[in-house]
C-alpha cells in the first residue's frame, strides 16, 4: 500500500527524477537527524546526569561558544579554522610523501623489504606516543603537523604500495610490446591503474588525521583549536560544550569524506557504486 501511494505520488515513471529526488533525499536525511536526536533525548531523560547532557543543552553550549566564544573568548568558527588548517598541513604532507613513498616501495620490492624493519613497527605505534618527543624536539605549528602527519601518512602509504603491486603483470607485457620504457609504463600505466587505490588511501589518511586532532593539540599547548577547546572544557566538566566540539569534528570529517567520494566518482566513473 505505502509503495503504490509512492509510486502515484511520483507518476507513472517509477524512478523519479530531478527535484523530487532531492526532495526525497533531503526528507530521509532529516528524518535520520531527528531519530538521532529522540534517541539521545531519550537516554539522557533515563540516564539524567550532569555527565549526559541533552539535546537542547548542546544546542545551547553551541550558540555560546559560537556568539561569546570560551572561557578565552575565542568563537567556535576560530577554532575550526584553526584546527582545519593544521588537518589539512598534516594531510598534505602525508600525501607529499605517502604516495611518492608507496609508489617506489610497490615497484621495488627490495627497497620495502630494506625499509620494512623500520617502517612497519612505526607504523603500529600510536601518534599519541609521539606526543612527549614531539614537545621536546619541535616547535609551534610543526609539532601538530607532525602528530597529524603521522596518522595520515601509512594509510595512503600502505594502500599506494598495494595499489601498485596489484597490477597485473600483463600490463607491463603490453607496455613492453607497445615500446614504453621503464618511466613511461610507470607514469602511464601504474600509476594511473593503481589511481582508486590512492584515493583510497588518501580518504583513511585524512579520517585519521581528524582522528588526531585532539591529540596533536594536545601537544602545543596552544589556546585556539578544536582539540585544545574539548580538552579545557572536559577538565572543567562541562560536557556540553566537550559534545559540541566532538559534533563539529564529526560533520568536518563527513563533509570531507563526501568530497572524496564524489570525487571518485566523477573521475572514476565505473566505481559509482561506492557508497562508503
Amino acid at each position: 500500500m505505502i509503495a503504490r501511494s509512492i509510486q502515484v505520488l511520483l507518476g507513472s515513471n517509477p524512478k523519479p527524477k530531478g527535484a523530487l529526488v532531492c526532495l526525497l533525499k533531503i526528507g530521509i536525511l532529516i528524518g535520520k537527524i531527528i531519530g538521532l536526536i529522540l534517541l539521545w533525548q531519550g537516554f539522557s531523560l533515563l540516564e539524567f546526569s550532569v555527565f549526559l547532557p541533552s539535546p537542547a543543552q548542546v544546542w545551547a553550549a553551541f550558540w555560546r561558544l559560537t556568539l561569546q566564544g570560551d572561557v578565552q573568548g575565542y568563537i567556535l568558527p576560530q577554532q575550526v579554522w584553526t584546527s582545519l588548517i593544521r588537518v589539512l598541513s598534516g594531510f598534505g604532507l602525508a600525501v607529499l610523501t605517502g604516495i611518492p613513498v608507496g609508489i617506489i616501495f610497490g615497484l621495488w620490492n627490495r627497497i620495502y623489504e630494506f625499509f620494512k624493519l623500520v617502517v612497519e613497527p612505526v607504523r603500529f605505534i600510536p601518534p599519541l606516543a609521539w606526543v612527549p618527543l614531539a614537545i621536546i624536539f619541535l616547535r609551534g605549528e610543526s609539532r601538530y603537523t607532525f602528530i597529524i602527519w603521522l596518522g595520515a601518512v601509512f594509510p595512503i602509504l600502505i594502500t599506494t604500495m598495494s595499489g601498485i603491486k596489484a597490477l597485473d603483470s600483463s600490463f607491463w607485457e603490453v607496455g613492453r610490446v607497445l615500446g614504453a620504457n621503464r618511466w613511461q609504463a610507470v607514469v602511464k600505466i601504474a600509476i594511473p591503474s593503481a589511481a582508486p587505490h590512492i584515493l583510497d588511501g588518501a580518504r583513511l589518511g585524512l579520517g585519521t588525521a581528524w582522528a588526531c586532532i585532539v591529540a596533536a593539540e594536545m601537544v602545543g599547548g596552544g589556546a585556539t583549536g578544536l582539540g585544545c577547546m574539548i580538552i579545557n572544557y572536559g577538565q572543567l566538566l562541562q560536557i556540553d560544550a566537550v559534545v559540541v566540539g566532538m559534533i563539529v569534528i564529526g560533520i568536518l570529517g563527513y563533509l570531507f569524506n563526501e568530497l572524496f567520494v564524489i570525487a571518485e566518482r566523477r573521475v572514476f566513473p565505473w566505481r559509482r557504486a561506492v557508497k562508503f
